[in-house]
């Protein structure tokens, strides 16, 4: 929609966790360090929390491509389950086919661990949104940690999640914090410059040539709105750039920025500004722009011509 407007190849702001994209912070290089050195050490359990849109995600993600063949990674992204429904999961990751009940499956699990241990090789367990997970499946995941030889863990479990894990793992019930091995916190982008620096790199990876699309001014203001949160980011530059398209402007002041927050409700609650007085006409134009976009897409290009002409 708005990519050739600003001499872009892909599209640099979306929501999606792709690790092309992945920006290295001072804090996601630690994190990463740390998974890494967890993951080669054969540390057991991991626990790395951060608020929600700070990258947790796209730092698995691209941990996980970039591990060797001598790991096996078995990825859980959705922890709303049952124990049976998390076994059942677990089973059908590591390719457990020949069980019934739960104490086959445990049986064919240890076996196949330590079968891989003792040829050198790693099974790693990962499950995402694991403040999600219930009392019940994190009891499963603490005796999960209990196979083991005498000199090393045969499975590895990282769990990532929202900064309430940690409540949740201090739960006296639990006796799941006593085996954690490494813990790792992804934070925030702390300044206006590492802001830049992140939606410049951004740019630079969707094939932008000039990186000044937005003003300094602009990105003063992103950064407040969105308090270093890189999903906030995103989403204020996508539908700014949209914005800006629309309106024919090829760099994205700070006037943009504030109707665009004001639409998406992330102004500032110390910015004392009233509400900008456009922002009906500001979403207008968006959802004409994404509409247009979607008629170009199914091929109605006298459609597309009409509504641009609106």
């Amino acid at each position: 929609m708005y990519a050739e407007f600003y001499g872009l190849k892909d599209l640099p702001f979306a929501l999606t966790p792709d690790p092309r994209f992945i920006y290295f912070t001072p804090s996601h290089l630690e994190v990463m360090a740390n998974l890494h050195y967890a993951i080669q050490a054969g540390k057991g359990l991991i626990v790395v929390t951060g608020e929600v849109g700070t990258g947790k995600t796209t730092i698995l993600r691209w941990m996980m491509q970039r591990l060797d063949r001598t790991v096996l990674v078995a990825y859980i992204f959705n922890p709303r389950l049952s124990v049976t429904e998390f076994y059942q999961h677990v089973a059908t990751l590591l390719d457990l086919q020949t069980w019934e009940t739960k104490s086959d499956l445990l049986l064919a699990l240890g076996k196949t661990l330590e079968s891989r241990h003792s040829r050198g090789l790693r099974t790693v367990l990962v499950i995402d949104e694991a403040q999600g997970l219930s009392a019940s499946v994190l009891e499963e995941i603490r005796l999960l940690s209990n196979f083991e030889s005498n000199t090393a863990k045969h499975l590895q479990i990282v769990l990532t999640g929202q900064p309430e894990m940690r409540d949740l793992l201090n739960n006296p019930d639990l006796q799941l914090k006593q085996r954690i091995a490494q813990r790792c916190v992804v934070t925030q982008l702390p300044t206006v410059e590492e802001t830049d620096r992140y939606i410049t790199s951004r740019l630079l990876v969707s094939g932008a040539t000039r990186t000044g699309i937005f003003s300094s001014e602009a990105i003063d203001y992103i950064y407040r709105c969105s308090a270093g949160i890189p999903r906030n980011i995103n989403n204020l530059c996508d539908n700014a750039l949209v914005a800006g398209y629309a309106a024919g402007d090829k760099i994205v002041d700070r006037s943009i920025i504030e109707e665009v927050a004001d639409m998406l409700d992330m102004v500032p609650r110390t910015d004392n500004r009233p509400p900008a007085g456009n922002a009906g006409e500001l979403a207008s134009r968006v959802f004409s722009e994404a509409s247009r976009a979607e008629l170009w897409a199914t091929g109605n290009c006298e459609s597309a011509n009409q509504a641009g002409q609106i």
